[in-house]
């Protein structure tokens, strides 16, 4: 009896400090964020909005963007500094995809 609840509560506690380690490497609006411009790319060019060399222009930086959060995770964790430099790269995608957007460019 005793071995069986020491070994149960070492599992416990395994998974607590697995999910806590790994709880620092997840920030979900990065990703929502990611997955909302990608979007507005796609929609972009399906509407005309956007001219192949833009389109590139954006797919070349949301490629930067993902590149660099896999280098800021490559540890284990995302560090308050890290998601802020995330979040800032994104604020400045998200102007650029407004920007390419309203140009008044079209194909």
């Amino acid at each position: 009896m005793y071995k069986a609840m020491s070994i149960l509560l070492m599992s416990a506690m395994t998974l607590a400090i697995s999910a806590v380690a790994s709880a620092g490497d997840h920030d979900p609006r990065v990703n929502r964020r990611q997955v909302h411009q990608q979007a507005r790319i796609h929609e972009g060019v399906k509407s005309g909005q956007l001219t192949r060399p833009e389109a590139r222009h954006l797919e070349r930086q949301q490629h930067n963007i993902r590149s660099e959060e896999r280098a800021f995770k490559s540890d284990g964790y995302l560090s308050p500094s890290e998601r802020a430099d995330l979040h800032s790269d994104l604020r400045a995608a998200n102007r650029d995809i407004y920007g390419q957007k309203h140009d008044r460019q079209t194909r």
